[in-house]
C-alpha cells in the first residue's frame, strides 16, 4: 500500500521506502536511456526539462536517470509495468516495454512535486530532491480510456493534443474520438470532400437540455484535416496511446445525410431539405440500406484506416430510429431480399457487413451494446469485435459470455456529462448525479462475470459528451477530478476493487490537485463549483435515473 505522503495517481501496486536520502536531480543530471527507451527519454527532457530548467543530457553510465527495458519485468507486470527505485545512486526505471518506461516516467514526475509538471522553472536554480523509495507497478487492464466527443461540440487540434498529455498524466492509454454524429462531422475524407464542407458546420447551436429555450445563434463547426488527424496519432503514440476513431452509422448520421442526401432514406423524406442539425437528441434521419451507401461508407474506412492504426475502428451502432426504414420501400425489399425478420435485423445485417470488411483488411469492429441486437438465430459477428457497453453492464455481460472482448462504460457510472453533485450551482445539470467517490467505486467486472467470461473484460472507458460542454474549460471541469478517480480503477490492482479506501484517495488528491493546477486544469474543486464554473439559467435535465443525451 502507498502512502499518502508521495499522493501518487493512481495507486501503485507496491510502494516501499527506502533508507537514507532520495537522489536529487541538477546541472548535473544526465539521462543514460537504453534500447527501446528514446520516447520516454524525449518526454522527460520535454516535460522536466522544461519545468526544472535542466539540460538532462544523454550519458550512458552518467549520474540521473537509467532507462531500460527488462523481460523480467514484462513477465510480472506486462508491457505497461515497470519497477522504479530512487536512492542515494540515483534514479532507475525498468519498464515491461516502452510504455512501461513512460509510465515509470510519469510517476518521476509526480515524486518530484508539482512544479514537475508545469512549462517553465518557478524557482530557477533550484535542486530537485526525490523520496528514497522504491515502486512495483503495473496496470489492472489493457483498455484505459476516455471517450472525447467532438462531433457536438468540436475540439481544435491543440485541444486534443492536451487531452493526450492529460491522459498519459494519468496513465490511460485509449482516446476514443467521437468524430461523427447528426451535428457533425469532423474527419477530412477526400473522396466525399461535402462531408466537412457541408457536414461540419451547423447555422447556430442549442443552448442546455433540448428542452431549453436558449440558442446560441453563431455557427459552430471545424474539422481535422488528414494532417491534423496524423499529427494526432503521431503525438499519442509517443505517449504509448491508442487513438480509436469513431465513424456512427447507420444511425446519427444527419450531417452526413445533409452533405449527401442520396445516403438516406429518399423514398421516405426529400433528404436535399435536411441540414446538419443543431438541437440534441437522437434525429429520424438514419441511413438508407443501399449498396450505394455501403459503397460510400466502405470509401470512407478505406481512409479512416489510412489514417488511425488502431487495431480497433468504432462504427457506432446505437440508438437507430427505424420509423423511416418501416415506411421505406427500398428498406423492406432490402429485407425480403436478404431475410431478415424485421428493421432490427436489418440494423444487425448493416453492422455485420462492416463486422466482415474490417475483418478481412484485419482490423477489429468496435461497436455500441445495440450491435448484438436482432442478430439472425445462429448468427453472430466475427470474432474480434468488440461491445462497448454503455447501458449498464447487461450488454457488456452478453457479449463476454458470448466470447466477445468488452469495454464496461456504464452510462450510469462513468459518464462524465453527467453532474458531479445535487444542487443548482452544478453547471447545466445533466443525468444522474455521479460523484468523485461514485466514479472512485466503478467496477468494470461485474460479479456475474468469472473465469473466461470475466477475462474479455478489455477494460473500461470514462465517457466526454459534449453537447453542454461548449469549450476546453467546461470539459476540464466535468471530467476532474472524477478522471483521476477513474484512472484509479482501471489501472490499480490494489486493494482489492471492493474495498477501495476512498478516504485514502481523498488524503493522495491533496497533492494531485496541486498538480491539476500546475497543468492548468480548470477542475471542479471539491467544495463546488467556482462562481465563473456556473452556468446559472442554463436548463439541464436534473432527473435522477433518466437516460443520457448521447
Amino acid at each position: 500500500m502507498t502512502d499518502t505522503d508521495t499522493g501518487l495517481v493512481p495507486a501503485p501496486r507496491r510502494l516501499v521506502r527506502l533508507p537514507g536520502p532520495g537522489p536529487v536531480l541538477d546541472e548535473r543530471s544526465t539521462i543514460d536511456a537504453g534500447p527501446g527507451t528514446g520516447g520516454a527519454a524525449r518526454l522527460l527532457r520535454a516535460t522536466l526539462g522544461a519545468a526544472t530548467g535542466l539540460p538532462l543530457p544523454d550519458a550512458p553510465g552518467g549520474n540521473g536517470l537509467v532507462l531500460r527495458v527488462d523481460p523480467g519485468v514484462e513477465r510480472e507486470f506486462g508491457p505497461e509495468g515497470y519497477r522504479f527505485r530512487a536512492d542515494g545512486g540515483g534514479v532507475r526505471i525498468d519498464g515491461g516495454g516502452p510504455a512501461g518506461v513512460l509510465h515509470g516516467a510519469q510517476t518521476l514526475r509526480q515524486l518530484l512535486g508539482p512544479a514537475a509538471f508545469r512549462r517553465a522553472p518557478v524557482a530557477p536554480g533550484r535542486s530537485w530532491r526525490l523520496p528514497a523509495v522504491a515502486i512495483e507497478d503495473g496496470p489492472r487492464f489493457r483498455w484505459r480510456g476516455l471517450l472525447l466527443d467532438v462531433a457536438r461540440h468540436f475540439t481544435p487540434k491543440d485541444g486534443v493534443l492536451r487531452w493526450l498529455d492529460l491522459l498519459a498524466a494519468h496513465k490511460l492509454n485509449v482516446l476514443h474520438l467521437h468524430l461523427t454524429d447528426d451535428q457533425g462531422w469532423r474527419v477530412e475524407i477526400r473522396r466525399h470532400p461535402r462531408l466537412t464542407e457541408t457536414g461540419a458546420w451547423r447555422a447556430r447551436t442549442k443552448l442546455g437540455h433540448r428542452a431549453s429555450p436558449l440558442w446560441d445563434p453563431r455557427p459552430h463547426g471545424g474539422f481535422y484535416t488528414r494532417d491534423d488527424i496524423r499529427e494526432i496519432v503521431a503525438y499519442a503514440a509517443e505517449r504509448h496511446i491508442t487513438v480509436v476513431p469513431e465513424i456512427d452509422m447507420p444511425g446519427h448520421s444527419q450531417a452526413a445525410i445533409a452533405a449527401y442526401p442520396e445516403l438516406g432514406n429518399t423514398d421516405v423524406i426529400d433528404t436535399t431539405s435536411l441540414t446538419v442539425w443543431d438541437t440534441w437528441g437522437v434525429s429520424r434521419n438514419v441511413l438508407a440500406p443501399t449498396d450505394n451507401t455501403l459503397a460510400f461508407y466502405e470509401d470512407v474506412l478505406a481512409e479512416v484506416l489510412d489514417l488511425f492504426p488502431s487495431p480497433w475502428i468504432h462504427i457506432g451502432g446505437d440508438e437507430c430510429p427505424k420509423d423511416q426504414w418501416r415506411a421505406s420501400p427500398t428498406a423492406q425489399a432490402r429485407m425480403k431480399a436478404e431475410g431478415l425478420a424485421d428493421e432490427d435485423a436489418l440494423q444487425s445485417w448493416f453492422v455485420r457487413h462492416f463486422d466482415r470488411w474490417l475483418a478481412e483488411r484485419g482490423r477489429r469492429l468496435v461497436g455500441w451494446d445495440e450491435i448484438l441486437e436482432g442478430l439472425r438465430p445462429g448468427g453472430s459477428l466475427a470474432e474480434g469485435a468488440v461491445v462497448s457497453s454503455w447501458r449498464g453492464y447487461e450488454g457488456g455481460v452478453a457479449a463476454a459470455r458470448a466470447g466477445h472482448d468488452v469495454v464496461m462504460c456504464p452510462e450510469q457510472h462513468v459518464y462524465l456529462d453527467h453532474r458531479q453533485a445535487p444542487g443548482d450551482d452544478e453547471p447545466v445539470p445533466i443525468g444522474s448525479v455521479r460523484t468523485l467517490e461514485d466514479v472512485y467505486r466503478f467496477e468494470p467486472v461485474p460479479p456475474e462475470l468469472t473465469g473466461d467470461a470475466a477475462a474479455h473484460v478489455l477494460g473500461a472507458q470514462a465517457n466526454l459528451w459534449t453537447e453542454v460542454t461548449e469549450d476546453q474549460q467546461r470539459r476540464e471541469y466535468q471530467a476532474f477530478p472524477r478522471l483521476a478517480a477513474f484512472a484509479e480503477t482501471v489501472w490499480s490492482s490494489l486493494p482489492a476493487p471492493g474495498a477501495r479506501d476512498f478516504a485514502h484517495f481523498e488524503q493522495r488528491m491533496r497533492a494531485h490537485y496541486a498538480r491539476l493546477d500546475a497543468l492548468g486544469v480548470d477542475y471542479r474543486p471539491p467544495g463546488g463549483p467556482r462562481p465563473w464554473q456556473r452556468r446559472p439559467g442554463v436548463l439541464g435535465r436534473p432527473i435522477e435515473g433518466s437516460s443520457p443525451i448521447v
